[in-house]
């Protein structure tokens, strides 16, 4: 190769024409391939490209199924693979998914992350990479770029701030999803973020190289988000000037840049600061990428070299993809609460003659920055006129102009309110006219929703009131918490969003989605957005005030009964795993999942540890009236602190309490056992 093909090769898409080598360009992936969208991905001079539409990823987070992500995704690499050879739209390198932590409900980008949790969200990205990459022992089916290396969760100000924490927090927070899902996931490209970590630009931090490359093994693709070399210079004013940048970033172990890079490599390679043997070091990881991806060869034994090409089907129009696209939008949906006392879900269809239909999210299926272009979309309103056919009336206001909502709320024998953000706030780049609204680069300045006084006019007209809450963050809900008897969380962006929301308030499914985030009463609840010092009253972990809804929180349409905790030893050493058994006993009237949680707590660690912290987790569906025996594992691996002085992950000697239930605040069992190092 040339000089000149080597710092073509550092773009996004390295490709040697004169050579025969092809390369290939980056997709957007969070939940679903984006080839269309209010984006407009990869379609501003061609026709969006319809493409299967799943949950957004908090929503996919909130299933807590493992199992399930690793379907979506790998539904999703194989349209990205399909739509790449059969059509020649996109590229084979998926960013997805996000492994940044949302440890403040305020961030604008929480849509994009599965959580607040490091063993949850790294458990999520680890199945999401197995299935964007496949099982091949050779090849992949797509390549999984993880975004965003790290600690990037607040868009106000993200190109210049710093996100300033310990060492421990480094190592036993914020790197942890990363770390999982290239050790255990096998991705092997990531995306270094626009603000600083510690006060260095993480796109030039020591943390890329020091620690990915040499600790974990991450030897393929590290590219700047886009834009961000010029960062350097414009807002992070780290460099006098571009070349001593561009220097600076291929040292660092980027070799992949989102924007304009030449000339200042060109300056850089001129003035001495880099060499063309560092530009060869790093462009290895490029190309072991593109020999993954079977780019690079003809080879029989590639099974994806043929997809898009040995069947007519396009995969986004065939039923195993839209019946895959049900389930998880189905298994998304969190019941924040159904009073006993009113028992109004699950709806019964025979007992209603009218229902009304009320809210500014009822008849529309919102796309957010990162969603491609559905093959088809079903709203709210679409979902409940299917389900109920002409023997229900339905009634239908957007709003209360003119006292129309609580007019019909009145003639109704029950009134369902949808409410919720507006996916991209209805506004233009970096604009969010409405407080509580965030998105990326705008962090919400609210928690509280502007339609609940909405919820109180329709609640006085009619008390048996369900309120679904289609947003992609939290809301301080209170009064609605307090007052209104049925509540349903899901997120934005599916595109059979209308059916599966109608099958939980019809009991067609009961719905087991849990919370991932903590959803707090008060945005004074929340210590100051740019605190990234975690232990100050942040997440589940340490928080210091009761919340609204704890994490792992979500109820079920049936009651489930936990007995007989047993651990296979009590002492658990070095190295070692235990097994932890408890029964589960669905005790009520419905066919229902659960969603078992494991969590630890340290009675006695000579370090700051967590209040309680998530060690494992398992959803399992249970039929009524019977009871199942589940077993979870205990890594002691999952158990170590970062000694600082040490430089390493230890395990300490201590007792330890296993906490199981069904939720952070609810829990069922506990034993104590004793933790030993060998």
């Amino acid at each position: 190769m040339t000089l000149d093909e080597k710092v073509q090769c550092l773009s996004t898409n390295p490709s040697v024409p004169r050579l025969g080598v092809q390369g290939t360009e980056h997709v957007e992936g969070l939940h679903g391939l984006a080839l269309g969208g209010p984006a407009e991905w990869d379609s501003k001079t061609k026709a969006p490209q319809p493409t299967t539409q799943f949950p957004q990823a908090y929503g996919l987070g909130e299933t807590w199924d493992t199992d399930l992500l690793q379907r979506v995704a790998e539904a999703e690499g194989y349209e990205t693979r399909f739509a790449y050879q059969k059509y020649g739209r996109g590229g084979l390198v998926v960013r997805a998914p996000n492994a940044d932590l949302a440890r403040d409900p305020r961030w604008g980008r929480t849509e994009e992350s599965y959580g607040e949790d490091p063993f949850l969200t790294g458990s999520l990205t680890v199945a999401f990479v197995k299935g964007l990459q496949g099982t091949h022992e050779k090849y992949w089916q797509t390549a999984s770029l993880m975004k965003h290396f790290l600690a990037n969760s607040n868009e106000d100000g993200r190109t210049y701030t710093s996100s300033d924490f310990d060492e421990r927090l480094w190592r036993e927070y914020y790197s942890v999803p990363f770390r999982m899902g290239i050790l255990q996931g096998g991705s092997r490209a990531y995306m270094a973020a626009y603000n600083k970590v510690n006060g260095i630009p993480a796109m030039v931090h020591p943390m890329l190289k020091d620690i990915t490359v040499n600790e974990w093994g991450q030897n393929g693709i590290i590219c700047t988000d886009g834009g961000a070399f010029q960062l350097l210079l414009s807002d992070h004013h780290y460099y006098e000037d571009k070349f001593l940048g561009a220097a600076a970033t291929i040292k660092a172990g980027v070799n992949q840049f989102l924007d304009e890079y030449t000339e200042a490599v060109y300056g850089a390679l001129a003035n001495g600061y880099l060499t063309e043997a560092e530009i060869d070091e790093v462009l290895k990881g490029d190309f072991r990428v593109m020999l993954k991806l079977g780019m690079l060869d003809n080879a029989e034994d590639n099974p994806y070299a043929n997809i898009g090409k040995d069947t007519d089907e396009d995969p986004w129009n065939s039923d195993k993809h839209k019946a895959l696209a049900l389930e998880a939008t189905q298994k998304s949906i969190v019941l924040l609460k159904n009073d006993p006392k009113a028992k109004l879900l699950p709806l019964n269809q025979k007992k209603l003659t009218k229902i009304a239909i009320i809210g500014p999210r009822a008849d529309e299926v919102l796309l957010d920055w990162y969603s491609g272009t559905p093959p088809y979309t079903i709203s709210a309103l679409e979902g409940i006129k299917a389900k109920v056919g002409d023997s229900v009336e339905l009634l239908v206001a957007k709003n209360n102009a003119d006292g129309k909502a609580a007019k019909i709320a009145a003639e109704a024998d029950v009134a369902l309110i949808f409410i919720g953000n507006h996916a991209t706030c209805n506004a233009g780049w970096a604009q969010c006219p409405v407080p509580s609204e965030g998105k990326e680069a705008v962090d919400r300045q609210s928690l509280t929703s502007e339609y609940e006084d909405l919820v109180k006019v329709v609640y006085a007209a009619n008390p048996k009131t369900v309120v679904c809450l289609i947003s992609s963050f939290p809301y301080a809900i209170n009064w609605t918490q307090e007052n209104v008897p049925a509540i349903v969380h899901m997120t934005q962006n599916s595109q059979e969003l209308g059916t599966a929301l109608a099958d939980v308030l019809f009991g067609n499914y009961n719905p087991a989605g849990r919370l991932t985030q903590t959803w707090v009463k008060d945005i004074n609840d929340l210590p100051d957005l740019m605190d990234y010092n975690i232990r100050n009253g942040r997440t589940y972990m340490y928080a210091e005030k009761d919340p609204l809804y704890a994490f792992g929180h979500g109820l079920s349409y049936t009651d489930f009964k936990y007995s007989k905790l047993q651990v296979s030893e009590n002492t658990l050493k070095s190295d070692q795993t235990i097994s932890v058994s408890i029964t589960v006993q669905n005790t009520g009237n419905y066919d229902g999942e659960e969603v078992v949680q494991l969590y630890i707590k340290h009675l006695n660690s000579k370090v700051t540890r967590p209040q309680q912290a998530l060690k494992a987790f398992q959803r399992v569906f249970i039929k009524k009236e019977t009871s199942k025996e589940i077993t979870l594992t205990l890594n002691a691996n999952d158990l170590r602190y970062w000694d600082v002085a040490k430089q390493a992950f230890v395990l300490e000697p201590e007792r330890i309490q296993i906490l199981v239930g069904k939720a952070s605040d609810n829990i069922q069992l506990k034993k104590t056992i004793t933790v030993k190092t060998l």
